[in-house]
């Protein structure tokens, strides 16, 4: 374990300098009036110099390798450049919306990996009976359905006909107490910070904006792990040692619990990887559709204003955050798995 463990480790800052170079690459297709933003520390020194100045001062009409390593120079100091849109440096930027997409993202975790391995299960033990047949179509509607068009029709039932759970992240006169010196940003997660600062109010209130984009955000994974984990049941239910387990006299509960679910969560645990990426990536849509002020948000309006500082900071910090999601699911999977760790 521990050999496989280091092994993942060692392999770590060779991907990591890959995911630097990618997004290096596709700075280079970029002029170097277009980079300058990428290394300025405010607006100031655009209107203090001039673009011909700001280049020979950054080295942007430098050979790419020393370029590149100016860049990594910059990158270690968490230095990403000033965001003309966000109005602040990317770092900064980054760091006060990202709470809010953890805080969409965890939500989102829960009715995916429970609901999705629970009703897979329950789907699998009752194969080709009305509860099979009713998960299943569930399942398909929601790996069919695109996420903002279901997006769109949720905001447009709950919201725009019904008016119960609305967009953004909170109410106005929420937002307001958030916002006065007195409420105290433990993580920027403002259903947590709610509860640490004794506000059940915009505890509630939070939950409430958290619903839609939740159920948007989830509904696609959660019919995507239902499916798998209902086959790999089915699979797994036919091998020769779960029919030993059974000719032995084990009851159903204990062959289900020993010999059925744990290996048939090896290929669940396989796309658990796949569904992080996907959660992460699909933040980007809901949160434009429920105009949630999370990175996704933030990354889209870049994109709209063309700000390519902006994207190129936020695409860096997905790819290196998805390379240590991917590291820790390869842990989990040789917990699993006896059979990763061997190899």
């Amino acid at each position: 374990m521990l050999t496989y463990i280091a092994r993942r480790l060692l392999f770590l800052p060779v991907v990591l300098v890959g995911v630097t170079l990618l997004v290096f690459v596709a700075m280079s297709l970029l002029s170097p009036y277009q980079l300058v933003s990428t290394y300025i520390k405010s607006p100031e020194e655009l209107k203090n110099q001039s673009l011909d100045q700001l280049v020979r001062k950054y080295g942007l009409d430098q050979p790419a390798h020393i370029r590149y390593m100016n860049w990594i120079r910059n990158l270690l100091r968490g230095d990403l450049g000033y965001s003309v849109s966000a109005n602040m440096p990317v770092t900064e930027a980054i760091s006060k919306r990202f709470p809010a997409t953890i805080e969409l993202a965890l939500f989102a975790v829960i009715p995916v990996v429970f609901g999705g391995i629970w009703l897979g299960t329950i789907s699998a033990k009752n194969y080709n009976k009305p509860l099979d047949h009713l998960s299943r179509t569930f399942a398909i509607i929601g790996w069919s359905l695109p996420d903002f068009v279901f997006g769109l029709i949720l905001l447009m039932i709950f919201y725009g006909v019904l008016g119960w759970f609305p967009p953004g992240r909170l109410s106005m006169w929420a937002d307001s107490v958030v916002l006065t010196g007195d409420f105290v940003r433990y993580t920027g997660m403002n259903t947590l910070d709610s509860l640490l600062n004794g506000r059940p109010d915009i505890f509630w209130d939070s939950v409430r904006h958290l619903i839609a984009p939740v159920i948007t955000l989830s509904y696609l994974w959660w019919a995507y792990l239902l499916r798998i984990t209902r086959s790999s049941m089915l699979e797994v239910m036919n091998k020769d040692y779960v029919r030993t387990a059974r000719a032995k006299g084990l009851s159903e509960k204990v062959v289900a619990n020993r010999h059925v679910r744990r290996n048939a969560m090896i290929p669940v645990a396989t796309v658990s990887g796949s569904m992080v990426l996907g959660l992460l990536g699909g933040v980007v849509i809901v949160e434009t559709v429920f105009d949630y002020k999370g990175i996704g948000l933030l990354t889209a309006t870049g994109a709209q204003q063309l700000d390519y500082t902006l994207i190129l900071g936020t695409t860096l910090f997905y790819g290196m955050l998805l390379v240590l999601i991917n590291l820790v699911v390869d842990l989990l999977y040789a917990v699993i798995d006896p059979r990763v760790r061997l190899e």
